[in-house]
């Protein structure tokens, strides 16, 4: 039986036109539910532990951290997953450090890397046999499409419960680090 999780994301609607078809078919977490996203911090504090005062915490956090655009690049890899890579990397790893400062006792991926890289998920193994078709293919419907302009604006807490991710709370983030005439 699946226990239940939660995870600290950074949503991106705006890519869902260009990888919902792919993720849908070879990404576990779209599958059971979780649209594209950026994780800033998983496995997070239990759902059943999630607290009001946590919430409370969490907002106020977030709001002390800076929104920022990024850009969804070309495709990357690593042994069984294809992602996009977003630009800059350093906004999101900045994040995910501060985010880890604040709660100490949930390194990301459970530690098991040690610097783990920012990403979104296009295709996985398994569900998908053969990642280099998937890359192809990938690249052969959307190339024209990429880079997609995106923005952080909030980081939301995603709970799978009973196998299926669904959003609980997003928690808006501060100031801006972008300079506007």
């Amino acid at each position: 039986m699946q226990s239940d999780k939660s995870a600290l994301v950074v949503l991106v609607p705006a890519a869902e036109a260009v990888v919902g078809a792919f993720r849908r078919q070879y990404d576990v977490s779209a599958i059971c539910g979780l649209a594209p996203h950026v994780t800033i911090l998983t496995p997070f504090i239990p759902p059943e532990s999630v607290t009001p005062s946590v919430r409370v915490d969490l907002q106020t956090f977030f709001a002390r951290q800076p929104r920022f655009a990024f850009s969804l690049e070309g495709l990357c890899g690593f042994p069984n997953v294809l992602y996009l890579a977003p630009e800059p990397l350093e906004r999101f790893d900045a994040l995910t450090r501060a985010t880890v400062a604040r709660f100490p006792g949930f390194p990301p991926y459970g530690g098991d890397f040690s610097s783990p890289v920012p990403h979104l998920t296009v295709a996985q193994r398994p569900p998908a046999d053969d990642l280099a078709a998937v890359s192809r293919d990938f690249l052969s419907a959307v190339k024209s499409r990429l880079p997609l302009s995106c923005s952080a604006h909030e980081v939301a807490l995603a709970v799978k419960r009973a196998g299926r991710w669904s959003i609980e709370e997003r928690f808006p983030l501060g100031f801006s680090t972008e300079c506007r005439p």
